[in-house]
């Protein structure tokens, strides 16, 4: 078949999207841990970063200088100016409430949003029409209430267990968990020590304050919440928060007994870990170790799964780090990170495809998979077309779009890789024991958003799989 004939194909396949979405109003109960924070988003021009520079003294030996973690205002400048002057992208972090203070009151932002997976699939989980979704967070002042979306469905917890809407709660001792997000445009320029620095790519550079997720810290109500009330799904992530040298792998052993004790009480629930790009090597490898084998479903990138195969086949990744990752690549990949982990059921998803490896006893039908696969494609093309997805009777808004001929020539490529011809009709094969199911994707070219689209795409797929 022509590419535009297989256009038309795949159109029709995305015709029971609508029909999904009000399926998603039949799970009673979601759940979404651990990480939850404020993103403030700030764009930051040439002239305001110099008049920073300026401000805080940084000296042009500070700003050549190595740096990766933030323990003084001068810090926080150089992080930007680094970046703004090479137009890449990097975090830092603080764990210091006075630089916290200083960035509170010198940086601002221009908006705030949701951070962090945990937040971010809640928000989603709840427009989408789940029932209920309770949402861990370690620390809920009114600033976090308020990127909350203003649903009666979305619960947070309070110490003891006890229900409260998220966007009502106010712990007023707590400190908000703020990750600046500054961004820089391309050609504009700062001047600082007698010379001009232009920035050569637009990028952006996050300042974090965290320490609560950075350490794991688990509110209790919420524990004594999932044991007592159970859930039909728990999507896991905040790990790859963690780092070695502030008992990263310590934290991800500690929380074993956690999960199992929740599988323990709600036995037909599916767990869900997002892997996310996690930097630590000895975390992530506590990650696939010890917590990946727990779960009934894991989801990730491209990086996230050469990063997870670094861990699990050094000799692979070392053969694979430098070649281009096509789905056929790609795809086997994930088949050894499956194998690894004897995750039942593992989804990637890439720039145009979405691929889900699963057992053929899982509980979730291939068929099942393929249409909430559809729907979490529909729903993230309209947060990139839209900017944002906070309206149920607005989520629909890429459907009957078509799926993009990059999408398709994916699909083909591993089709002819798998020798499974019938994948790019039908998006579903079996092999070697497996169930395969591939999505080809709506893409919009200029996209408003990407914050969170991966943790969006994995979770409504996994709960639009109806």
């Amino acid at each position: 078949m022509s590419i535009a004939e297989l256009q038309k194909l795949w159109q029709q396949k995305y015709g029971c999207v609508p029909a999904q979405l009000e399926k998603v109003k039949e799970i009673h109960a979601a759940a979404t841990a651990f990480n939850t924070n404020i993103d403030a988003v700030l764009k930051i021009s040439g002239k305001r970063l110099g008049e920073l520079i300026e401000a805080v003294g940084l000296s042009e030996a500070e700003f050549n200088s190595p740096r990766t973690l933030l323990e003084t205002p001068q810090d926080v400048v150089h992080g930007i100016a680094k970046c703004f002057s090479r137009g890449i992208a990097e975090e830092w972090i603080t764990d210091d409430k006075a630089v916290y203070e200083w960035m509170r009151q010198n940086l601002g932002y221009d908006h705030l949003q949701m951070g962090g997976q945990g937040g971010i699939v809640a928000n989603a989980l709840a427009v989408l029409g789940v029932q209920n979704v309770f949402v861990h967070t370690n620390s809920h002042p009114k600033l976090q209430a308020q990127q909350f979306l203003p649903l009666a469905n979305l619960w947070g917890l309070d110490e003891n267990g006890k229900a409260c809407r998220a966007c009502e709660i106010d712990r007023a001792d707590e400190t908000p968990l703020i990750h600046w997000i500054i961004e820089f445009d391309i050609g504009d320029s700062f001047t600082a020590w007698g010379k001009e620095f232009t920035c050569p790519k637009s990028n952006r550079f996050i300042a974090t304050y965290d320490p609560a997720n950075i350490d794991l810290v688990i509110n209790q109500g919420f524990v004594k919440h999932l044991s007592q009330h159970g859930y039909d799904y728990l999507i896991l992530s905040g790990y790859h928060n963690l780092t070695s040298k502030r008992r990263g792998v310590e934290l991800v052993n500690e929380s074993v007994a956690l999960i199992k004790d929740w599988k323990q009480h709600n036995p037909r629930g599916i767990i869900h870990l997002e892997l996310a790009s996690t930097q630590d090597k000895k975390v992530r490898a506590a990650i696939i170790e010890k917590i990946a084998p727990l779960a009934d479903s894991l989801g990730l990138n491209e990086r996230e799964a050469l990063d997870a195969l670094e861990v699990i086949d050094g000799q692979k990744y070392l053969e694979l780090a430098h070649e281009d990752l096509t789905a056929p690549r790609l795809f086997e990949i994930v088949r050894l990170i499956k194998e690894k982990t004897k995750a039942p059921r593992i989804q990637l998803h890439m720039f145009g495809l979405y691929l889900t490896l699963q057992d053929k006893d899982f509980s979730l039908l291939p068929e099942q998979n393929l249409r909430g696969m559809m729907l979490a494609s529909t729903v993230a093309a309209t947060k990139a077309g839209t900017g944002k997805i906070e309206e149920h009777n607005k989520l629909l808004w890429a459907h009957g779009q078509e799926v993009s001929e990059i999408s398709l020539n994916n699909l083909q490529e591993l089709a002819a890789f798998l020798q499974k011809p019938e994948l790019v009709q039908n998006g579903i094969c079996e092999y070697e024991g497996c169930n395969v199911i591939a999505v080809p994707t709506i893409i919009i070219a200029k996209p408003l958003t990407l914050v969170g689209m991966g943790d969006t795409i994995s979770s409504v797929s996994l709960i639009g799989a109806r």
